[in-house]
């Protein structure tokens, strides 16, 4: 479970990000965030994240207060956080295995047990016969599906998508949001901020829309509100 109450975030120069936010995101849902550009949507994240904290207000994640944690603990939440960017950030001299496995690495776990996991999520993904192609020789669509794979490699209970189809073309698009919707009825949790309106309006997940640092909705199987 993840919980925002009345969270407030200024950056400088009072520039206020959010205002009095409160929200629930329950275990195993899929939720779109949406809003235009400056609405508070990657402010959000950077807090899920600790890349921030909150100016005022509580964030509690699986019953506890992460809203002023210490550096040393800031690690553990993270690892219940897996990534995906819309700009894929893989290694381009690392082949998509290693790419992958570097996730695991920096935590120092075994080559036994991560060979076993990248073997789990290539396949999860479709890439296993293209572990050993560097980036540069993949497409825009298998790129991400590397970038999916890598965010899920430590079982994370939490998948943040930050415009994960924002360059890529419709139908590979629609792919990646099918393999998404996948890992969503495995019981992950999917955050997803988007600017694709089809998508928002073809899936009908729970919608979350923001605009100048306030939740104006909050809808169940909602649209995109097309004044966004």
């Amino acid at each position: 479970m993840i919980e925002f109450k009345d969270v407030t975030k200024v950056y400088l120069k009072d520039i206020i990000a959010l205002k009095n936010l409160n929200l629930k995101i329950a275990d195993g849902e899929f939720v779109f965030l949406i809003g235009p550009s400056g609405a508070g949507k990657s402010t959000l994240i950077k807090l899920l994240l600790k890349e921030e904290a909150p100016t005022k207000g509580q964030i509690v994640l699986d019953d506890v207060d992460i809203s002023h944690v210490g550096s040393r603990r800031i690690p553990n939440i993270r690892r219940k956080f897996g990534v995906v960017f819309q700009d894929f950030r893989l290694l381009e001299d690392r082949d998509v295995f290693s790419n992958v496995a570097y996730a695991m690495e920096i935590h120092g776990i075994g080559k036994k047990e991560i060979r076993k996991r990248v073997i789990e999520c290539l396949t999860l993904v479709n890439l296993l016969d293209k572990r050993k192609y560097f980036p540069n020789q993949l497409s825009g669509g298998e790129q991400q599906r590397v970038s999916i794979a890598r965010a899920l490699v430590n079982n994370p209970s939490i998948l943040i998508a930050d415009e994960p189809t924002g360059n890529l073309d419709s139908n590979t698009a629609w792919e990646i949001m099918h393999l998404l919707e996948g890992i969503n009825e495995t019981g992950t949790t999917i955050i997803m901020a988007t600017h694709a309106k089809e998508i928002v309006n073809q899936m009908k997940k729970r919608v979350l829309q923001l605009e100048r640092g306030h939740l104006l909705r909050d809808e169940e199987n909602g649209e995109y509100d097309e004044s966004n």
